[in-house]
């Protein structure tokens, strides 16, 4: 049985891939700090729903604690490290930089010092769709330069890539980072625009739609994202013979095992669409308060995820109405709304 640990299992990607690596059979080990970013309740839940399975055990403390972190992986002996742990948030980073410091580079480095020491198989770290900053050539892709972040949220996740293809080269230490492309699905944060939109609309209450609705999207249901990650657990990146042993298209390094990979839908979706299927699930219709793009923000995210593709044989392709459905079935069986 082989066993990967995961940062974040109390988190909404964590819980999603730490259930679906223990379904395929896998031991999982998982540590979180179960912060008070936002309600510790639902984190709670997601562990307590995790722990039922008897391969699956965790504990509760800070990837900043990096003797502690280092103990413990020495204890789970994993084979491979799916590194999700993070301060996330657009908004929440305009106002607390120095958590996004803190936790996404040092709690990040201390991740890779014990991902080296133990000489694991494979290193997989989240990256996000926001390092592409201001690039406008849609859909983005893997090759494109990434040098204009516009938050630091991204700036942070941007310099995570930059740690991970050092740690890569100098080591040779195996590290694949993937882009996420706005995911959502059942479990998900309540800062996020589903969970937000959806208890705005049940409440009567008037929800906030930025750049007055003209805002695109790439929506990644959570599953999908998830089976992308598994599957790249067994892509394990390697060190090219020659600068020209790259194939064209992929981002594999000429002089690491290092690769970065987007994981989406390849499709883009309208704010104001998203929207309306809301409503179309729930039978309400929304209070809509209409505001001006807020910092940091972008019009638009496009993946192009051949890369994904090529490296796994798979795509994920679940239709934002199905997702939708399916995270509104399980918000209101979870608040009972």
């Amino acid at each position: 049985m082989r066993t990967v640990l995961v940062t974040g299992t109390a988190g909404f990607i964590g819980f999603h891939l730490a259930r679906h690596l223990l379904a395929e059979g896998f031991r999982v080990v998982g540590v979180d700090a179960i912060t008070d970013y936002y309600d510790v309740g639902i984190k709670h839940r997601r562990h307590a729903l995790l722990r039922e399975s008897n391969a699956f055990s965790a504990e509760e403390f800070d990837i900043l604690d990096h003797e502690r972190l280092m103990t413990f992986a020495r204890q789970a002996k994993p084979d491979a490290i799916v590194h999700l742990a993070a301060q996330a948030g657009v908004r929440y980073s305009l106002e607390h930089p120095r958590t996004y410091i803190d936790t996404n580079i040092t709690g990040t480095f201390n991740v890779m010092e014990v991902a080296r020491e133990l000489g694991v198989q494979h290193l997989l770290m989240a990256s996000t769709s926001s390092v592409y900053g201001a690039n406008e050539d849609m859909p983005f892709s893997e090759t494109q330069k990434c040098d204009t972040p516009l938050t630091i949220y991204a700036a942070t996740k941007k310099a995570n890539e930059e740690m991970g293809h050092s740690y890569a080269h100098l080591w040779n230490l195996p590290v694949t980072m993937f882009r996420f492309f706005t995911v959502y699905g059942p479990w998900g944060r309540p800062d996020m625009a589903l969970f937000k939109f959806t208890k705005g609309i049940l409440e009567g209450t008037p929800i906030d739609i930025y750049n007055h609705g003209q805002m695109w999207r790439d929506f990644t249901y959570v599953e999908d994202l998830v089976r992308g990650i598994r599957l790249l657990i067994d892509a394990v990146p390697e060190r090219p013979a020659s600068r020209d042993a790259v194939p064209a298209g992929d981002s594999l390094s000429p002089v690491a095992p290092f690769r970065v990979v987007n994981i989406g839908n390849s499709d883009k979706v309208r704010l104001e669409d998203f929207i309306d299927a809301i409503e179309q699930e729930l039978g309400k219709k929304a209070i809509r308060n209409y505001m001006d793009m807020q910092p940091g923000d972008v019009p638009a995210t496009w993946a192009d995820a051949s890369l994904l593709q090529t490296l796994t044989g798979y795509s994920p392709k679940t239709d934002v109405r199905e997702g939708v459905s399916r995270f509104v079935a399980w918000y209101r069986d979870y608040f009972a709304a």
